[in-house]
């Protein structure tokens, strides 16, 4: 198993392409100057970076366990960056998100998961409800399956309402270990059927290290505002310490999936 640290790619925000006005955040469609496009998320829309982190950490920890999941980096953004832009709204966005952003890989010609359409193999669902368990993520319903298929593969995109508990931190410590009442409305619940395995597998691949890895990834600079936490040390650990309660709480939430199937 690889254990080196997990590492993001910087790229620069060179041209804003289109916004994907979806929800309340205003993502939006942007050119790096590797010549890449990426799907753009703001630091300075709804939930800030609050959503940036949960995207982060989801992401990558569904990268580390075999999914699939669009190339994430840190996109800077100039200060001087949107100021022809015409909308006034997206303006305003652009001059809220100055500094380090979050940006995933634009899937060329990939079209939304149909459950109606799209067959679904028993193991790979069960990792995925596994996954939303874990990162309590309330984002992957029938209304919207923040999932994609490309080249006739399953991605996934949009973790950034997972982790849900840090928008407020009260009683986080006891959060981590209940079970997630919200995984009865998830697309894939009826076809986990093999969750005790992928637990068992899951629970041994993810460890401290991996966990600590993957939390050191966040920029300082998002856990300075509206924190409860007196250091930016304490941030950071207090999100170790949840993640690594709620892994040890897998057998919970795993028996929660299985009683709402």
């Amino acid at each position: 198993m690889d254990t080196s640290p997990i590492v993001l790619r910087t790229v620069n925000v060179q041209r804003y392409v289109t916004p994907l006005r979806e929800g309340g955040s205003l993502p939006a469609i942007a050119e790096a100057d590797d010549d890449f496009l990426y799907v753009l998320k703001f630091r300075g829309a709804g939930q800030g970076k609050k959503a940036l982190i949960a995207e982060l950490i989801g992401g990558e920890l569904a990268r580390f366990l075999g999914l699939r999941v669009p190339e994430i980096v840190f996109a800077n953004l100039d200060e001087g960056f949107g100021r022809t832009e015409p909308d006034e709204e997206i303006q305003d966005l652009l001059k809220a998100s100055t500094g380090l952003n979050l940006a995933m890989h634009y899937l060329s010609g990939s079209i939304t998961f149909d459950p109606v359409v799209a067959k679904i193999d028993p193991r790979l669902a069960s990792e995925i409800v596994w996954l939303d368990s874990f990162l309590t993520n309330v984002d992957r319903t029938v209304k919207n399956t923040n999932m994609l298929m490309w080249h006739k593969e399953l991605w996934l995109i949009d973790h950034g309402a997972a982790l849900y508990f840090h928008h407020s931190w009260q009683n986080w410590l006891e959060q981590a270990g209940r079970p997630f009442m919200q995984i009865k409305d998830h697309v894939l619940l009826g076809h986990a059927s093999e969750l005790d395995e992928v637990n068992a597998v899951f629970r041994s691949r993810l460890d401290i290290n991996v966990i600590r890895s993957l939390v050191t990834m966040i920029p300082d600079d998002w856990l300075l505002n509206d924190s409860p936490f007196e250091t930016i040390e304490a941030h950071r650990s207090a999100y170790i310490t949840y993640l690594e309660a709620r892994l040890l709480a897998s057998e919970t939430f795993v028996k929660g999936a299985q009683d709402a199937r």
